[in-house]
């Protein structure tokens, strides 16, 4: 894919031919390489009501985006995301089952993570929340908190890989700090997601909490999370990496190919966080005491696990799956940030026409934190 912006009329529900205003965006065309990923020239979002459109002044990069396109969340992909991924231009077959919930609405805009500002509401809306700096609550519980249904921005419908986005007037909140957009942009499906998992497995003070992938914007934000808790921590990185996870605040850090039964011992943790799985699933659940608990809401490093269910009984352990973000979860991590009590890690900014790069770069896993995307100014 080129840097540049396509304006050729497309034919498709993004023809720009149409009619109304227009702005720029990054289309997602279908499941495949970075070719799919096209800069165009797009129908600006029609509110309804409820609605909110906001300028979109920061979006981040996560692995959902990645795994959507490549349709990793199908049962018949088997290998870890990296791996999945890197046959870019191999033709692949269109995966029914590939996203979050139903079908994949190809072709649509990515984008989970947004920093906005509102710059219009609907019909009866709030007029007075326009110009507000906002975060999105990307994961929406649209039949209420008593149901664990949900749809996310980004993967469900339209999201923030463009100039202006629309979204529910009770998704946005308003945060009053001094973080920069690009420092905002990281934070909603990174630290909304770890906030969850830890909010879920019931961490608290003095307890030992062990997190896979502690480099990761997932993983970098549970050492964060997890600290402001009381917690200790044990992190998981790669050697490279493990000053940089120590000054989060893990209280230490065991290198990725090191054997975590023979470092920690077994029955040495209270709660295993998890967002790589793959090989290290079966050593984690060894190392967790009994009556321990086990969260997930990810598996970068293989989505297929052994599991020996004399581990998972004896013991009395809990396996926790976090994708549906409970009610408390984007509230408390607004005053969070609202009173520094974590910070955020950027590691890159992107413009938005360069979303290809910023994937291959995110996939090299080199960095620490999160990746950024900023839109052209309207």
């Amino acid at each position: 894919m080129e840097n540049t912006w396509d304006t050729t009329p497309q034919q498709d529900r993004f023809d720009p031919e149409v009619g109304g205003e227009v702005m720029k965006a990054v289309v997602t065309a279908g499941n495949g390489g970075y070719s799919k990923l096209q800069c165009r020239v797009v129908r600006l979002p029609t509110l309804e009501p409820g609605e909110v459109l906001l300028q979109v002044l920061a979006a981040g990069v996560n692995n959902t985006e990645i795994n959507t396109r490549i349709g990793w969340y199908s049962s018949s992909v088997t290998k870890a995301t990296a791996e999945a991924a890197t046959a870019e231009e191999q033709p692949l077959i269109e995966k029914n089952d590939g996203g979050w919930n139903e079908t994949t609405p190809f072709p649509f805009i990515q984008g989970t993570d947004c920093c906005g500002r509102i710059v219009a509401v609907a019909k009866g809306g709030d007029t007075g929340s326009i110009g507000s700096r906002v975060l999105v609550r990307a994961c929406m519980r649209a039949s209420g908190f008593g149901s664990m249904e949900n749809i996310w921005m980004g993967s469900d419908f339209d999201g923030a890989f463009a100039q202006f986005v629309k979204v529910p007037a009770g998704e946005v909140f308003a945060v009053d700090c001094d973080w920069s957009d690009a420092e905002l942009g990281v934070i909603p499906c990174a630290y909304g997601t770890s906030e969850n998992m830890v909010h879920r497995g019931g961490v608290r003070q003095g307890e030992h909490v062990l997190v896979a992938g502690a480099s990761g914007g997932v993983g970098s934000a549970v050492v964060q999370l997890a600290k402001r808790r009381g917690a200790t921590v044990t992190a998981i990185a790669a050697k490279a990496k493990m000053d940089q996870v120590l000054s989060l605040g893990a209280d230490r850090v065991i290198d990725r190919h090191d054997d975590v039964v023979a470092s920690l011992g077994e029955n040495s943790v209270d709660v295993v966080i998890d967002n790589v799985a793959g090989p290290g699933f079966g050593p984690m659940l060894l190392a967790l005491k009994r009556g321990g608990r086990y969260v997930s809401s990810g598996a970068i490093g293989g989505p297929l696990v052994t599991l020996d269910m004399r581990t998972f009984y004896l013991k009395d352990l809990k396996l926790i799956g976090c994708t549906a973000w409970d009610e408390p979860v984007f509230p408390n991590l607004i005053s969070y940030i609202e009173r520094d009590e974590f910070w955020p890690l950027v590691a890159k900014a992107f413009p938005l026409e360069r979303i290809a790069d910023a994937q291959r770069e995110f996939l090299l896993k080199k960095h620490v934190g999160n990746f950024v995307l900023i839109p052209p100014e309207p």
